[in-house]
């Protein structure tokens, strides 16, 4: 399933270079900050391919830092700047999801690997399958990854779902609204597949990623295209 994961990547980059794009013509600390969490989800999405040749413990904890617990947050709290234009607070989060960030780098760094995680890791299998054996989360860690990735879906889904039924209300800009139900889609698409991966069927996660971040992309072209 390799070639998922590589797809997964190059829209991932592909995006984040249109919104990285948008925000040096346009400013806005909002796209900014989707481009910063669209890296990592290619970050993660990455890490999955490499994962599917060879070992490493870095990568894996490199692959849980983004994947589970960075990339929704940011992405998130760029939909914040969007939400709360009153006063600073949207700046307070930011602060608040950075101090947050560098605290679940530290403790992934410091979470041990177990002993004989090498010899048993298998490359043909996928990642979200086998993390839990190799990868030793404290209880701060799995803590971390609860708010992190609430805080992050309450903020883009929610984010989305607001913005269009604004657009929705008013009966304007129908292609802001449509855009964004097809941005709130594509963030629940890798959220819901964790429930299939628990069901035992490990390869929906990367199928869900390819379809999670190919929604998001066409959404946001949809949302900025036509007149500003």
């Amino acid at each position: 399933m390799n070639f998922i994961p590589l797809l997964s990547t190059l829209v991932s980059f592909a995006f984040t270079y249109a919104v990285f794009r948008r925000y040096q013509l346009k400013r806005g600390t909002h796209l900014l900050l989707w481009a910063f969490g669209l890296l990592l989800y290619g970050l993660g999405t990455l890490s999955e391919v490499i994962l599917g040749f060879v070992f490493n413990g870095m990568l894996i904890k490199l692959w849980y830092l983004t994947g589970a617990m960075l990339t929704a947050a940011w992405l998130g709290q760029g939909s914040m700047f969007l939400l709360i234009r009153k006063g600073n607070w949207a700046r307070y989060l930011a602060f608040g999801l950075a101090a947050l960030s560098v605290l679940a780098v530290v403790m992934l760094a410091i979470a041990p690997v177990a002993a004989g995680a090498q010899a048993s890791y298998n490359v043909a299998g996928t990642i979200s399958e086998q993390y839990k054996a190799i990868l030793t989360r404290s209880g701060l860690i799995i803590f971390l990854t609860i708010i992190l990735n609430i805080y992050g879906t309450l903020g883009l889904v929610g984010g989305a779902l607001y913005s269009a039924f604004l657009f929705w209300r008013k009966q304007v800009l129908a292609n802001r609204m449509f855009g964004n139900i097809l941005i709130a889609a594509g963030a629940l698409s890798p959220a819901m597949a964790g429930s299939f991966v628990k069901a035992g069927i490990v390869d929906a996660l990367y199928v869900s990623e390819l379809i999670g971040v190919v929604l998001m992309f066409i959404g946001f072209i949809q949302a900025t295209s036509g007149k500003d």
